[in-house]
């Protein structure tokens, strides 16, 4: 068992407290073709519909909520491809301090343009974790702004935690959840509030075979790098970090991996069934309990659906 876990008891219901004023209670929604197709009873807490269009937001608003006036008055700055950039951004204007945002230059436009129609500053950067992390330290020894982590950090994992906790007081009995991996926020996040506050719920982790990562992590006892990954799952392309990955490899019961079209196959099934936008991260999930369903068949599954975050242009209608 995780150490701290008590202690995230207390963060998780403190995080949940702090962010209420400003995130949103997404729905949860459920579809019966969906349940046929998949033999299962899926519930999506649909975290497309949460500000910035992620769950990010809650992670962020955790983080920037909880600094104290002298920690936050220099801002907060961080390196995301995306969403923990629109979300900090956004969590920054609330608090009205400034946010700078280091970004790979392969980022899409759309999540680039949110984060700057936020009023944070975009520094843009080569798409390697390196790259990004020197970049940052550059900001920061220019700026002295507070890190945000996008994942490795106890705020944001408390922050994310809060996505399960509401689906598990919505949802009674659930046996199962299931949530994208990338750095692992969401995921141990999940896992925590499985944990601690659901009743032998087990969870899953989904990743794309492209960006297999934490998939290898998990099997081998330690953090294996995320090296060139390639995956039409943008959003998950980052390592476990050393916060994340303790968490995820004491709860998680198993990381499932798709491909990039069955993926995409997935997407596409909750626009046309659902009538909502995801975009691939979050259809991640859903393709591997499709994948796998004689792990789900006939379980009531939790399914977190990460994001709505998709640059339309390029996808052909």
């Amino acid at each position: 068992m995780v150490l701290v876990e008590k202690d995230f008891k207390d963060r998780i219901v403190g995080a949940q407290e702090r962010i209420k004023p400003f995130a949103h209670k997404t729905p949860v929604l459920s579809s019966q073709t969906l349940n046929q197709i998949s033999s299962t009873e899926l519930y999506f807490k649909c975290e497309n519909f949460q500000k910035v269009g992620a769950f990010k937001f809650r992670g962020a608003c955790n983080a920037v909520m909880g600094l104290d006036d002298k920690a936050a008055e220099k801002g907060v700055a961080t390196h995301s491809s995306g969403n923990h950039a629109q979300a900090l951004a956004l969590a920054a204007k609330m608090r009205n301090i400034p946010a700078y945002i280091v970004m790979p230059r392969n980022a899409p436009a759309v999540k680039k343009a949110a984060v700057l129609g936020y009023g944070a500053e975009v520094i843009e950067c080569n798409p390697t974790l390196k790259d990004r992390e020197e970049t940052l330290e550059k900001v920061v020894e220019r700026t002295n702004a507070h890190v945000v982590h996008p994942y490795n950090d106890e705020r944001i994992i408390s922050g994310q935690a809060t996505t399960a906790l509401e689906l598990i007081k919505e949802v009674e009995d659930l046996d199962c959840l299931i949530a994208p991996v990338g750095g692992g926020g969401l995921l141990s996040g999940t896992a925590l509030s499985a944990n601690l506050f659901g009743r032998n719920i087990k969870v899953f982790g989904a990743e794309p075979e492209g960006a297999s990562d934490a998939h290898k992590s998990f099997n081998e006892g330690h953090i294996v790098p995320s090296i060139q990954p390639n995956t039409i799952a943008d959003g998950l392309l980052t390592s476990l970090g050393d916060k994340t990955f303790p968490i995820i490899e004491s709860l998680v019961t198993d990381i499932l991996l798709v491909n990039d079209d069955e993926i995409r196959s997935s997407m596409h099934l909750i626009w046309e069934r659902m009538k909502i936008i995801v975009e691939p991260s979050a259809a991640v999930p859903l393709a591997a309990v499709l994948k796998n369903q004689h792990i789900f068949k006939n379980l009531k599954t939790g399914v977190i659906l990460s994001g709505g975050n998709l640059d339309l242009k390029q996808w052909k209608f």
